[in-house]
């Protein structure tokens, strides 16, 4: 496998005629969404031997929109130089070489559509944009000309490689034209033959026309009539070729001498050879071309499918073509392509690179017409990394373009051995996860809820699962069978299924041997199994433990519940996050220790992450769930969310995160230490997944359509950017495409945004152009995907450019009312009803038959006739005749003095024109009077008309009709939006649940429970389940208190409790654990209190500490740990130990009389009433069962702090109830833990107020050496004359600055090599406190008599003189140097094989070159070692020996930390050197002795040499 660095890029640009150019010597560009990335071609690509000859080395980064064109200067010298144009109006000129940009302008007012580098005149870039503008641009004199040719969309241009003049346009509508810009854009030739779309213009690479023998007279198929104007023959006219490819299906050649055409070239239609799309999805056809500069008598072209053609124009009069890669099946494109550039490769290779629509990138070899090689890339956010467990180094990708990509990383052939799956996905792919063990299978998720499983191994579509999610698929697992599942018999159930979550909170069962039978939501067994009654929360993450017992959910609220199998028992809840779980990985199971695959890693919206040990939880198996609120280590560095975590399967304890900061950070857990820091990336990281093969090698995908493959040995940085790096970093992925102002869209209502999975509705109009969208959207909507999420909260964040120190919460928001607004004013013309009537005050009111009284003011002769007419009807008895009849129809306005049948007609024909007129509330009066009320309501229900009068008098029709009537009412305020009408309407005819539901589904949750409350009997369980969803989506939207409110409404207090709490703020969380006290919810309340009081304690606000405490009675223990904390601070702030001052300390912390022990227990007795031995005991076991993780170096100090008045609480409580065995162990737990923070300052605090006397009062309370108690009061001890060793040595060493150095650099814990390598330096705490205070709690007019107390001191050293000690820390010592050995074999193993492939001396970090410096220098190690490396078999045996001698050491000598005991004989022997005669000979000699049997480490050997000769 290559050891070097890859990138899998985004997708070139489609639909653009020239955005991808490459330069002799192996250079090619194509531009990708905004950007242009760089590959090197050949042998100058440094590609490892036997593999493609190419690499993507860089891209060049500044254009805020979609480049559009992309060109390299081609003249000698200035291949470095290339321009390109984008759709944020400007063109730029770049170095490739900086990746910077030389100049730009920014003279088109629209979208550039087409740009050329003219291969003849050196400084001159030439752009069109769709208005038809051509803009001339010198660079070198940054001067410009402007031609206005045809008012038509350009679509390509070319300059002529021959004359420096002459530039060819091709438009949108097929018109060609040959323009000459020294003469103002004048038009040469206008070229007519094509009917659509110009894609491509390509001049004949030779000058003059007897390079093709074409009968011009035969082939010309347009009349003798010139398309030009008639110019005298200049040599400039005179000869030479241009062939064009249009969307019109052909290629023309064109003659410039005679100004036509002189052949067409018909694309033929070739059966698809197994191409990898959907047969039945039609595709636009783009036809580009290249005309080889070595055979101009031939001809490459595009086609319809994805194939490349060779065309021979020797024989014009037949089609004659050959086709690319016709022997090998499956090596052409299997979409249309969109580029081709040839390139020249410094072997003298022609090649030529082609760009499609299937996304990759293809390299053909111009001598045999075969592929070379492909590199592919991503059309949208990669979303999702998987390794497979079976199949080493098979990587899966899941992408936003709707495909998921399998990436062979071992292969030896080919660096991009990568397999795309289609079929059957049609969606964004947000989640994936291989089969443990069953090879290729594959499953995968997606953005619109689908899950299924794939097998890579065959061409069949993928199963898929019947059971969709509502939302986005978050997550997938595979895991032990669970109940239902799990109740078959052994052959009838798998061994293994499927879990999902999704994004509307629920985890789904599949069985992937029934995909098309039901899923099961786990939620209902966990119910069962745990008999919850509240409402379980939102899951948002699922992540097994590998043996298969233990899953953990994580949670929108930010808890991570820990459940066991066979019944998903509720074991453990971790209160952390307090946001949106995004990610838990569990440490895998082949650590150096097994306790190790008890750690579990997490990450959410906040950017801190947790790892916690869960090893005594899971074995002690507790009856009811335990809480944790104390994280076994914590990660802090990014400043955004965490978005994934992935442990590494070669180290112990090393994990990767990826976080919306755009950075991933590899740390080292156990030490909570940042290791190296990724910056490559352009965007938010959204995955991240460990090389399984090579410990130095990690992947990552983000939302920049990139994945990268990087080294952690050669990154720059260890930690995340802070400060100016984060706005930096900021600004470059801002340069990512800006939201463009779309159509409004509210945020969608999904507030568990997770990785922020986008609602795909992009544009119809792009889609419809793009193909299947199987095949992934095109790269248009690939932006519109990346523009629309910049930040959760919006574009607030683009405007202020701030770091962002932990991601926003995205805003939901109650489902858009649907705005069907003037639906039904459109249909009709008339305003409102109202309106007419509110005019009648100025205007008379309007005539209800007005052509009826029209007709009665006609002329005097019509009305003559109209009273003979009448006459005639009236007074003929027998039947009217034909004529009469005819003459009645017609003056329909006689039927007022003729029968009820006239009479009908004219109302009829009146109510016609009152309609035609937009005036149906006269018509309906007029159907009124005819009587035929029930009709008037069917005809305005249809048409959408009807109104409050009609309805009211609806009940003269009868009471069913006045049901329908109001029912149809409804539904049309429906259709108008007025929901809350409507609903009032449907109670007047008692529908109470109708009204409800109707209020309910368009989100007025308020009106539908007062309705509800006010008509339904109480105990309705519509009622509970309106007060449980308005709840629901108001905690999405953030608005707490009112959705606590509503979980009260509905007796849900523990969820009103926990939602309170959400906001994390100590306001929020006091009067959550207030509610959940007055509910009865102790335990909830307590942990709430507890959370509000540790907020309130890191403000430093220790009155409100105490107060929140109170809320509880559990916490009473708590309350006085909190107490000591407050004395402990006042007395370090007053000893100026402490920099941030506190102003509010409770009343009873500012007396400071007396021994300090004796103050607290003053407090205690004074404050908290604790006076009797029962209730020292009760607070005894309050707080024993708390259990804190050791310290580290990087523990935050008032983390610290809190710890150690932990333990020092329970020291002083065990000493008030006599249990002095306790309270020794809790005084060195205290000890330990500041000695293991390496802050010293503290340590000795702790001495001074909790020993002022030394430890011999507790050692006559000890029963006596044989006690088990004596092994750690034998280590307090040792630590408590450690550290006045330490003080009298900087007493001496005051006056003499050179030492002091040396001083401060022996105290370090020598627990690790690199610790212990690092002696001389020390933390930036000790450093400082040692500054100021050199010496504390010494007067110096005690100097004289110090003598005498340090003599009797440094006889007292003897007991660190401890001779097992030393042995177990010598091989603890030796175990580590070997493993750090081991790990720089490794590293620089691999860096060699990094050297061979890569040349990157600057990369190096100063202080990996410092390390290897160390390594090999000189005095370091003896001359011997240096000189023979140990062998791998030699460093194994010394291994074992070390770990068989400490397994031999009693564990009461193990289990209680030691002071470095030759630490201690280096300091005594230099103040012995120092200070003659201070120690006694027989002690030098001791230590002398100890430094010769066990300074053989690499760290001591130097010292010892020192002093020991």
């Amino acid at each position: 496998m290559g050891q070097d660095p890859r990138t899998l890029p985004p997708s070139p640009n489609w639909y653009c005629a020239r955005c991808s150019d490459a330069v002799p010597g192996g250079l090619f560009g194509f531009a990708a969404r905004t950007s242009v990335f760089l590959v090197r071609v050949g042998p100058s690509a440094g590609a490892i031997p036997g593999t493609p000859p190419f690499r993507v080395i860089g891209e060049l980064v500044g254009h805020t929109e979609r480049v559009s064109g992309f060109t390299f200067s081609h003249h000698p010298g200035q291949y470095n130089l290339c321009a390109t144009s984008s759709d944020d109006g400007t063109v730029k000129i770049w170095d490739v070489e900086t990746k910077a940009v030389v100049t730009e302008h920014a003279l088109h007012q629209h979208t550039i559509s087409a740009l050329h580098w003219s291969p003849q005149v050196k400084d001159l870039i030439v752009s069109g944009d769709e208005k038809g503008v051509v803009f001339c641009y010198w660079l070198n004199r940054n001067d410009s000309q402007h031609h206005f040719i045809e008012p038509r969309t350009i679509f390509c241009l070319t300059c002529s490689p021959h004359h420096e003049d002459l530039v060819a346009i091709g438009y949108k509508d097929g018109i060609v034209v040959i323009i000459d810009i020294s003469k103002k854009g004048e038009v040469i030739h206008r070229l007519r033959g094509h009917d659509d779309e110009i894609h491509s213009i390509a001049w004949c690479p030779l000058p003059g026309e007897d390079c093709l023998s074409i009968n011009q007279e035969e082939n010309s198929e347009e009349p003798e009539i010139p398309n030009s104007k008639v110019i005298e023959q200049t040599p400039v006219t005179k000869g030479c070729y241009l062939a064009t490819g249009s969307k019109d299906q052909t290629i023309r050649i064109w003659s410039c001498s005679r100004g036509r055409g002189v052949m067409i070239l018909k694309l033929p239609f070739l059966k698809r050879r197994g191409g990898g799309i959907d047969p039945t999805v039609k595709e636009r056809l783009w036809l580009t071309l290249h005309w080889p500069k070595d055979q101009p008598t031939q001809l490459v072209s595009s086609c319809f499918g994805g194939e490349l053609l060779l065309w021979d124009l020797t024989q014009s009069w037949r089609r004659k073509y050959t086709l690319f890669s016709a022997s090998s099946e499956g090596q052409n494109h299997s979409r249309i392509v969109f580029n081709l550039c040839p390139l020249q490769t410094e072997d003298d290779k022609q090649l030529l690179l082609s760009t499609s629509m299937d996304r990759d990138v293809k390299c053909w070899d111009m001598a045999t017409l075969e592929c070379c090689w492909t590199l592919p890339s991503l059309g949208g956010f990669a979303y999702s990394l998987a390794f497979s467990p079976v199949d080493m180094g098979c990587l899966a990708i899941g992408v936003g373009d709707g495909m998921i990509r399998v990436w062979n990383t071992l292969s030896i052939k080919n660096n991009y051995d990568v397999k795309n799956f289609w079929q059957g996905v049609k969606s964004k792919v947000t989640a994936l996860c291989w089969h443990p063990a069953k090879e290729g299978c594959l499953a995968f998720g997606t953005d619109d809820g689908k899950v299924g499983l794939y097998d890579t191994y065959s061409n069949k579509p993928p199963q898929i699962s019947s059971t969709y999610h509502k939302k986005t698929v978050y997550t997938l697992a595979w895991g032990p069978p669970l109940p239902p599942i799990s109740l078959g018999g052994e052959g009838d159930r798998p061994s293994l299924t499927l879990y999902s979550c999704g994004g509307e909170g629920i985890v789904l069962q599949h069985n992937p041997w029934k995909l098309g039978g039901e899923a099961y939501d786990i939620n209902k067994l966990i119910r069962d199994t745990n008999s919850i009654k509240y409402k379980l929360p939102v899951h948002t993450e699922i992540s097994w433990k590998a043996d298969g017992k233990i899953m953990a959910l994580g949670n929108e609220d930010g808890s991570i519940e820990i459940f066991q199998v066979p019944n998903l028992k509720l074991i453990c809840t971790i209160q952390q996050h307090h946001k949106l779980v995004n990610t838990i990985s569990w440490h895998h199971e082949h650590g150096s220790q097994p306790e190790l695959s008890y750690l579990m890693a997490s990450g959410s919206n906040n950017a801190v992450i947790y790892v916690h040990n869960l090893k005594t939880v899971i074995e002690s198996n507790p009856e009811a769930p335990v809480t944790i609120t104390e994280p076994y280590r914590t990660l802090s560095g990014h400043t955004a969310k965490i978005t994934s975590v992935a442990w590494s399967p070669h180290h112990d304890g090393r994990l990767v995160s990826a976080s919306y900061d755009g950075t991933a950070q590899v740390w080292d857990s156990l030490r909570e230490e940042p290791l190296c820091n990724f910056r490559g990336h352009r965007g938010r990281l959204l995955c991240v997944a460990w090389s399984p093969l090579d410990p130095d090698c990690i992947y990552s995908g983000a939302d920049d359509f990139c994945v990268y493959k990087w080294l952690t040995s050669m990154q720059e940085h260890s930690r995340p950017p802070q400060g100016k790096k984060s706005i930096e970093l900021e600004k470059k992925r801002l340069s990512q495409p800006k939201p463009k102002p779309k159509k409004k869209k509210k945020p969608t209502s999904r507030a568990p945004v997770k990785q922020e999975v986008y609602d795909g509705n992009e544009d119809e109009s792009i889609r419809e152009s793009s193909g299947p969208v199987e095949n992934g959207v095109s790269d248009q909507e690939g932006e519109e995907e990346a523009r629309e999420p910049e930040f959760p909260s919006g574009v607030a964040s683009v405007a202020s450019r701030e770091p962002v120190t932990c991601a926003p919460v995205s805003l939901g928001f109650e489902k858009s009312k649907v705005t069907v607004n003037n639906k039904v004013t459109l249909l009709k013309k008339e305003p409102p009803k109202e309106k007419p009537e509110s005019l009648t005050k100025k205007r008379k009111a309007r005539s209800m038959l007005p052509l009826t009284t029209s007709l009665d003011h006609r002329s005097k002769e019509e009305l003559h006739q109209d009273c003979l007419v009448l006459a005639t009807a009236k007074h003929s008895k027998a039947e009217l005749n034909e004529e009469v009849s005819a003459d009645l129809e017609e003056r329909f306005h006689l039927g007022l003095f003729t029968d009820r049948g006239a009479l009908y007609r004219m109302i009829e024909v009146e109510g016609k024109g009152h309609l035609e007129n937009g005036h149906p509330e006269l018509f309906h009066q007029l159907m009124l009077w005819k009587g035929d009320l029930k009709g008037v309501l069917q005809t305005a229900a249809e048409r959408g008309e009807l109104t409050d009068s009609l309805v009211a008098m609806a009940p003269v029709a009868g009471y069913h009709v006045w049901l329908w009537a109001v029912e149809a009412f409804a539904k049309q305020l429906c259709f108008q939006d007025q929901y809350v009408k409507a609903a009032s309407h449907l109670l007047s005819i008692h529908k109470v649940y109708e009204a409800v539901e109707l209020l309910k589904s368009n989100h007025f949750y308020r009106e539908a429970i007062a309705v509800a409350k006010a008509r339904l009997r109480p105990e309705d369980p519509i009622l509970k389940d309106l007060y449980l969803t308005w709840g629901a989506i108001l905690e999405k939207d953030g608005h707490y208190a009112v959705a606590a409110k509503c979980y009260l409404g509905a007796a849900s207090a523990y969820d009103a409790a926990k939602v309170l709490s959400k906001k994390g703020d100590a306001a929020s969380l006091k009067t959550a654990a207030e509610l959940a006290s007055i509910v009865g919810e102790n335990e909830l309340s307590s942990s709430l209190a507890l959370r509000c009081a540790q907020e309130l304690l890191l403000a430093r606000n220790w009155v409100g500490a105490q107060e929140a405490l109170k809320l509880h009675e559990s916490l009473k223990g708590q309350r006085l740990v909190f107490c000591l904390l407050e004395l402990l601070s006042k007395h370090l702030e007053e000893r100026q130990l402490l920099e941030a001052k506190s102003s509010s300390y409770n009343a009873w912390a500012t007396g400071t009389a007396g021994p300090f022990v004796e103050r607290v227990t003053a407090v205690w007795k004074n404050t908290f009433s604790l006076e009797s031995p029962e209730q020292y005991q009760a607070a005894l076991q309050q707080l024993q069962s708390i259990k804190y993780p050791s310290a580290t170096n990087n523990t935050p100090s008032k983390q610290l702090l809190l710890h150690i008045c932990h333990d020092l609480t329970l020291a002083v409580l065990s000493q008030q109830v006599a249990s002095w065995d306790a309270a020794v162990e809790a005084l060195l737990r205290a000890v330990v833990r500041s000695y293991d923070s390496g802050n010293f300052t503290i340590m000795q605090e702790v001495h001074s107020a909790f020993l002022p006397e030394g430890c011999d009062h507790l050692k006559h309370k000890l029963g006596g050496p044989q006690s088990p108690i004596t092994p750690a009061f034998k280590s307090l001890e040792a630590f408590f004359i450690y550290g006045h060793l330490y003080e009298f040595w900087w007493s001496l060493s005051r006056h003499c600055p050179k030492s002091s150095v040396w001083v401060r650099a022996a105290h370090r814990r020598t627990t690790s090599v690199e610790q212990s390598q690092q002696i001389n330096n020390a933390t930036l705490e000790e450093t400082d406190s040692r500054d100021s205070q050199p010496e504390p709690n010494r007067p110096p007019e005690l100097d004289v008599r110090l003598t005498e107390e340090s003599k009797q001191m440094l006889i007292t050293c003897k007991e660190l003189f401890s001779e097992k000690h030393a042995s177990l820390q010598n091989s603890q010592r030796t175990v580590a140097e070997v493993q750090e050995t081991l790990a720089e074999m490794i590293r620089q193993h691999q860096k060699s094989q990094v050297c061979k492939s890569t040349t990157n001396g600057p990369d190096k970090n100063e202080s990996e070159q410092a390390e290897e410096q160390s390594l090999s220098s000189p005095q370091n190690e003896c001359k011997e070692e240096k000189n023979q490396p140990l062998s791998l078999p030699e460093l194994t045996k010394r291994l074992t020996e070390a770990n068989e001698k400490i397994a031999k050491f009693p564990e009461s000598v193990k289990i209680w930390p030691f002071p470095d005991v030759l630490e201690c004989c280096l300091i005594l022997l230099h103040i012995g050197s120092q200070c003659p005669g201070s120690v006694t000979q027989d002690m030098q000699q001791q230590a002398q002795e100890l430094l010769q049997k066990y300074g053989n480490t690499k760290v001591y050997k130097r010292y010892c040499e020192t002093f020991c000769t």
